[in-house]
């Protein structure tokens, strides 16, 4: 996946939060980004907020978001929340800021930063920075299975050199193939075979499958 096609997905929800740390604490805020490049993905502040001082000390920066709705649509009768199909995408990377200089440069090939210079001329306090390297996950969810024929599909990405570890729970050449992983499973991620897999694209990382292994051959997924 590379950035053009990362960006398109966070257009298209629009607003997203960003996450900092500031005195052991996350911080979070709703903003969104306003252009892209071979560089990485642009966002803007004001240097006066806590926000920018955060960036500056911290160095990155996390960002979160849904499409096409947060909204429930109602519960089933076994109360679980029933959502309209959708994904849900998640980043994390390297920031920097970028001159006024470098700003009105891209600003000359590229009109998405018309409006960063805009705000900049209009409120001078205006600062711009790039995620430069990131990585991050697209959480495809259809849990009605309208269009397919398994609840979840994800998608993990990179750019700028950064790296990310692949989804899901991982079974162990302990398995005894009993079947027990695959019994439990209800998003069609466990493969059969002599050992068994787990499909990292399909599975939620619900712990089932840890918890029904008899003798321990399944291991807890990493971060991203």
């Amino acid at each position: 996946m590379n950035i053009k096609e990362i960006y398109e997905y966070i257009d298209k929800i629009g607003c997203v939060s960003f996450s900092t740390v500031d005195d052991g604490y996350v911080q979070s805020r709703i903003a969104h980004f306003f252009a892209f490049d071979d560089d990485g993905l642009y966002f803007r502040t004001m240097m006066v907020k806590p926000f920018y001082h955060q960036l500056k000390a911290n160095g990155n920066v996390a960002i979160c978001g849904m499409y096409p709705s947060t909204q429930l649509l109602g519960h089933d009768d076994n109360g679980s929340p029933n959502f309209v199909g959708g994904y849900t995408m998640r980043l994390a990377g390297d920031i920097k800021e970028l001159t006024t200089e470098e700003v009105e440069l891209k600003a000359k090939t590229n009109s998405d930063f018309k409006t960063a210079i805009y705000d900049m001329n209009k409120y001078p306090a205006t600062r711009c920075f790039c995620i430069y390297k990131g990585k991050g996950e697209i959480f495809d969810y259809d849990f009605k299975l309208e269009k397919r024929d398994h609840k979840l599909l994800r998608t993990r990405f990179s750019f700028g050199g950064m790296t990310y570890n692949n989804a899901g729970c991982i079974i162990t050449n302990k398995c005894i193939e009993c079947g027990k992983c695959h019994k439990v499973c209800t998003f069609a991620a466990v493969k059969k075979g002599s050992p068994y897999k787990i499909n990292g694209a399909r599975c939620d990382e619900c712990g089932s499958c840890y918890l029904a292994c008899p003798v321990g051959a399944i291991e807890k997924p990493l971060t991203f």
